[in-house]
């Protein structure tokens, strides 16, 4: 891995920017001989109305933008190693993509600003470090300088290691927020569309596991078509929009992939299903409603996908007590499952500590969290009971 110290200005890196404001990226610079965002470079962040105009501001005042670094790919052309965020700012302020406030509280796009002002901006010196080296190399560099600002996640960094036409086209469809699908999508997919959260979704669908997204970039990585990867995601989105009648917030990040390869051969009335969810929605007694689709697919048996709340310490402790005064009057354990037995515990009385509240009829199977539907059971009669 080569390095060289070189120095630009502002005005150097900006000539010729273009900015595509449908795939929300800077793309070119150094009048057409810098690629901006090569495709293993993260999207655009810093459109934010605050980091893109912290990066102006830093250059009214004089204040450097930290090293850049450039890649050379051959015949005198460069890309973007590190630094595309920052560049991307000011080359959209320079081409008057957004304003800054002045001292007055006055919002200033470039054209507007004093001719000082103007010019300190484009006299700005940058500090770039142009390195060479073999792809796996410039990668692996890309990997190091990237630990620092705002870090590369997970899938970025798959996205620069294994870059090409698979994921530009990956990225152009999952990536994109101006695709019309992103707020269906929306619905059951949590995270941001500039972070690759869609495109790592999708891909791990299809790959069958988070695990699994490394390989099958590899494998595919040279492929000119994401159609496997595009058909398998909307096969599972619109079938769970078919089957469920009415979407709730916390449909969003469910790992819908696993439950369609679970549940997709099983047939199930919508309506039902609906209905089902409905019913737990509304359940008082439960705390947790993220686990009441795959309950519901399932069959409503895992009651342990739903987080019921339990009763209460009053309750517990008037159980324990009716329950203790009657077990000892009549010489057998206060846990009834224990009085039932023949062994040592059959007589046994349990201290508080020692039991568990438990539904005598099952809350699965319309059992209410009351105190006349609590029994108090020694730890392991209740641990073994389940939801019988």
């Amino acid at each position: 891995m080569i390095t060289e110290l070189e120095h630009y200005s502002v005005a150097d890196v900006s000539e010729g920017f273009v900015y595509n404001e449908l795939e929300g990226k800077g793309l070119f610079g150094l009048a057409g001989k810098l690629t901006i965002q090569p495709e293993y470079q993260r999207n655009y962040i810093y459109a934010d109305g605050k980091r893109d105009v912290a990066v102006v501001e830093s250059l009214l005042k004089g204040y450097p933008l930290g090293l850049i670094y450039f890649n050379k790919v051959g015949d005198g052309r460069l890309e973007v190693l590190d630094g595309q965020q920052r560049i991307t700012s000011f080359g959209r302020f320079i081409t008057g993509k957004f304003a800054v406030k002045d001292e007055n509280g006055m919002e200033q796009y470039f054209s507007g600003l004093a001719r000082d002002q103007q010019e300190k901006i484009l006299n700005a010196e940058l500090l770039v470090y142009v390195c060479e080296g073999t792809e796996s190399e410039i990668k692996e560099w890309f990997k190091t300088i990237n630990i620092a600002g705002v870090p590369l996640n997970s899938q970025e960094l798959l996205n620069a290691v294994y870059s090409g036409r698979f994921v530009t086209l990956g990225k152009e469809e999952f990536s994109n927020s101006q695709n019309s699908n992103v707020q269906k999508w929306g619905a059951y997919i949590s995270g941001a569309v500039n972070r690759q959260d869609f495109w790592e979704c999708a891909l791990k669908w299809v790959s069958g596991g988070k695990d699994n997204i490394g390989a099958y970039m590899s494998k595919h990585r040279h492929d000119d078509s994401i159609k496997e990867v595009n058909t398998y995601f909307n096969t599972v989105i619109d079938w769970v929009d078919s089957l469920f009648l009415d979407v709730e917030n916390e449909m969003r990040g469910l790992d819908w992939g696993r439950l369609y390869e679970e549940h997709h051969k099983t047939s199930y009335d919508p309506k039902e299903l609906s209905k089902q969810v409905q019913d737990l929605y509304g359940d008082p007694y439960l705390k947790d409603r993220k686990g009441i689709w795959e309950f519901v697919l399932g069959g409503g048996t895992e009651t342990k996908l739903l987080e019921v709340r339990v009763f209460d310490e009053a309750t517990k402790k008037a159980t324990y007590s009716k329950q203790t005064k009657a077990a000892e009057g009549e010489g057998v354990s206060n846990c009834p499952l224990c009085a039932l037995g023949n062994d040592s515990n059959r007589s046994k009385v349990w201290a508080l500590t020692d039991m568990d509240a438990d539904h005598v009829a099952a809350w699965s199977k319309g059992g209410k969290t009351s105190a006349d539907n609590c029994q108090m059971l020694c730890k392991t009669h209740n641990r073994a009971k389940g939801n019988r």
